[in-house]
């Protein structure tokens, strides 16, 4: 039987198949823009030509996507509409009245009324209080006239975002109700499922949210799932979640806001079994693919998991690992300001065209361009020699667009296309550790991605990191951690009590309820025998305080209540650097149930291959050069265990390149990792 993983990036379509003896054989596509789902059904047909066995072999299949975040970056979600209760159908376009960008001449809408402008927003008559009691009934006419209005508008979607619905649900239910009796094509959100938490502006952005991606995910989910059961894949489509558990695609299509940062929390658990197997618990992540860079945080073996995150500068109220993307990857293309400046990114070549040096019609140069000219790239061997480059077409690129206006050298240009990147990913790498009260110099960097490993010395250095962990395959680590991923289920509600003098047992009630919901979505998931675990965490702030942490509620010990508060305060304290013992209350409450997942990608000892380690040499410029100077290169499948080499190095394999800048050390461990090492002279140097 097989295990595939497939992981959908801005530019390659990663594929892993583990084998019934635990081998693992894995592969690089180029994403079909167009319509994601057919590179997925190529990767089928690749493995079922490779492997020998027939596609109803496929026993597990886990899918990363980036279709619902790049349904909102392209702009490319349903039309949809958004019902409020009277008085508050501006909230989405009014949001918190809070600027980033404060003395910006021209200021930008910061809230995303794009979802639903204003004539597509309607109020309906109903009011429910705080404590969840009916003032007004809801008024059922004013359901259908909205509704009716909101089709003849040609929405595909409405969201309903009633005040105080996560209190009592009884108005949306019904709204609901109204409307898929009367229009069953419409696709309809409720506010009360999506997120059942206070804070109406975040409510409603997550509701709008969940409605503009619903068709866009239900057709795609839709389609892969009838193309993998014409192929004969008979195993259930699992798509991995934002916070890193796996769902089956019908509940993915109920709940498709949860899909956001899909690919990259994939990667995040590859990256946390990667590190434990070179016994490292505390990582920083860099996966670098050719469009952005997600960067997380995994501390004592666990990822950091947020109540909230951002998907294009926008709140979406959804637990998700702590990633922080930003708009650097090797597809980045360079470009000059209105002041001669150099920049790198956001925009991206993608896949099609592509960088210049693709030779498929991309004429902009882009960091994949720089990193061929600098040497890190062999054009004859990128993805494994799948795709042969055109140094020629790079250079021109460069030339034209960077060096001739700056006034300086080819090379000159391609070093300082590299460093601004890098820098960016640095600051990026900043945020995430300092942010959380984490001192980035006390981790690991561990990169993944298709260009992790190019600019993983560059980054530690900046960083003063003095260790990388470089795994067996890097290049298509988060389609490995499809593979490991668990089954996961989580609910949430709101609770609003005070911590002091909370009596257990109405903890322990509200928990019941959310465990019985988590428990009828696990009953949908094909886990056969595997043991189902539960986690409960509480989102709990001082009394006043506007903002929560999520803290884990630990029932089975003494005291749980009493440690949630003593937890808390260690958090706030490591957070925001200082906790003062001040009544709080619990705001939210929630339930995460698991099941099955692995604690290894693959269960055969590394065994190198045959051959010699170093292939050869290279020229390489790298940052603090003034020349080209001669590098080894090195065959990642050849290196045995032990094998010691030092920079400069540049380590070739199918799924990436990792590029080993003067003053680092590298080992071979045991796991087959590539353990890379600051030399003293780079540390006090």
């Amino acid at each position: 039987m097989l295990s595939v993983g497939v992981d959908i990036g801005g530019t390659f379509t990663d594929v892993v198949c583990r084998d019934a003896e635990g081998r693992l054989s894995y592969f690089k596509l180029p994403t079909t823009r167009k319509d994601e789902s057919l590179a997925v059904l190529q990767a089928v047909e690749q493995i079922v030509r490779e492997q020998g066995h027939p596609a109803s072999a496929i026993s597990r299949f886990g899918h990363g996507t980036t279709v619902a975040t790049n349904a909102v970056l392209e702009r490319r979600g349903a039309r949809i509409g958004l019902l409020t209760t009277a008085g508050f159908r501006d909230v989405l376009e009014i949001g918190r009245q809070m600027r980033h960008q404060m003395y910006d001449i021209l200021l930008k809408p910061e809230t995303p009324g794009f979802l639903a402008p204003g004539e597509r927003r309607i109020e309906v008559r109903e009011r429910v209080d705080a404590k969840g009691e009916v003032i007004e009934p809801l008024n059922e006419d004013d359901v259908r006239t909205a509704a009716r209005r909101l089709v003849e508008l040609g929405v595909e979607a409405i969201a309903i975002c009633f005040l105080f619905s996560f209190r009592n649900p009884a108005h949306e239910r019904r709204a609901r109700e109204i409307i898929e009796s009367e229009f069953p094509q419409v696709f309809v959100g409720v506010s009360h499922e999506v997120d059942p938490a206070f804070r109406e502006y975040e409510r409603t952005v997550v509701t709008a949210f969940d409605a503009y991606v619903k068709p866009v995910i239900d057709r795609y989910l839709s389609r892969l799932e009838r193309g993998l059961a014409t192929a004969g894949v008979g195993a259930p489509l699992q798509v991995v979640q934002s916070r890193g558990g796996l769902m089956v695609s019908p509940i993915a299509r109920r709940r498709p806001v949860r899909l956001f940062l899909s690919g990259p929390a994939a990667g995040v658990i590859g990256a946390k079994i990667a590190g434990a197997t070179a016994g490292v618990t505390d990582l920083i992540t860099v996966d670098i693919g050719g469009t952005s860079c997600d960067i997380a945080l995994i501390s004592q073996g666990k990822a950091l998991v947020r109540a909230d995150g951002l998907v294009d500068g926008y709140p979406v109220r959804v637990p998700m690992v702590d990633v922080n993307s930003i708009g650097s990857g090797g597809g980045s293309i360079a470009w000059l300001d209105s002041a001669g400046g150099l920049r790198v990114g956001p925009k991206s070549a993608g896949s099609e065209p592509g960088p210049a040096c693709y030779g498929r019609g991309g004429e902009l140069p882009t960091v994949t361009d720089a990193s061929v000219l600098l040497g890190y790239i062999d054009p004859g061997y990128f993805a494994g020699g799948t795709l042969s480059l055109q140094p020629a077409l790079a250079e021109r690129a460069i030339r034209e667009h960077i060096a001739e206006p700056l006034g300086m050298s080819v090379h000159e240009a391609a070093l300082g296309i590299h460093r601004v990147l890098n820098a960016q990913m640095a600051e990026g790498i900043r945020l995430v550790s300092i942010r959380q009260g984490l001192d980035p110099r006390l981790f690991a960097l561990l990169p993944l991605g298709g260009g992790g490993g190019v600019h993983a010395t560059a980054l530690a250095s900046d960083l003063a990191i003095d260790r990388i962990v470089v795994p067996r395959f890097p290049g298509v680590l988060a389609a490995a951690g499809l593979l490991a991923a668990p089954v996961e289920h989580e609910v949430s509600a709101a609770f609003g009590r005070a911590l002091t003098g909370l009596p257990i047992r109405e903890v322990r009630a509200s928990l019941d309820v959310l465990d019985a919901q988590a428990q009828a979505l696990m009953s949908q998931e094909a886990i056969g025998a595997s043991p189902v675990t539960t986690q409960y965490y509480a989102d709990v702030c001082y009394i006043g305080q506007a903002y929560t942490i999520e803290v884990p509620l630990r029932l089975g010990e003494a005291a749980p209540l009493e440690k949630l508060y003593e937890d808390f305060l260690e958090l706030h304290a490591r957070i925001y650097g200082h906790s003062t013992r001040t009544p709080a209350r619990v705001v939210n409450l929630r339930s995460v149930l698991q099941a099955g997942g692995f604690d290894r990608l693959e269960e055969n000892a590394y065994v190198p291959a045959a051959g010699k380690p170093v292939k050869g040499t290279r020229s390489i410029l790298v940052a603090g050069q003034r020349e080209f100077v001669p590098a080894a290169v090195l065959d990642r499948a050849a290196m045995p265990i032990g094998f010691t080499f030092a920079g400069p190095a540049v380590i070739e394999q199918s799924d990436t390149t990792t590029l080993i800048e003067p003053g680092w050390d590298g080992s071979v461990d045991d796991a087959g990792n590539v353990i890379l090492v600051r030399n003293r002279e780079v540390k006090h140097g």
